[in-house]
């Protein structure tokens, strides 16, 4: 019986996109690891209130 390793070590992790669309800028959490967890929310709330202006321009299409 295999044991799972941590997560992100699967060939699946790499089929994944990338936070921020992945269009050639640095995902918003590459440098996650490196904050204090008192930090992290403020990032994934930067990072939705972008996602949220991306999806609002849809419609403008």
């Amino acid at each position: 019986m295999a044991v799972p390793g941590p997560p992100g070590t699967s060939d699946r992790a790499a089929e994944t996109t990338e936070p921020g669309g992945g269009t050639g800028g640095s995902s918003p959490f590459a440098d996650l690891t490196q904050l204090p967890v008192s930090e992290h929310v403020a990032v994934f709330e930067a990072e939705h209130a972008r996602l949220q202006r991306e999806l609002a321009t849809i419609d403008q299409v």
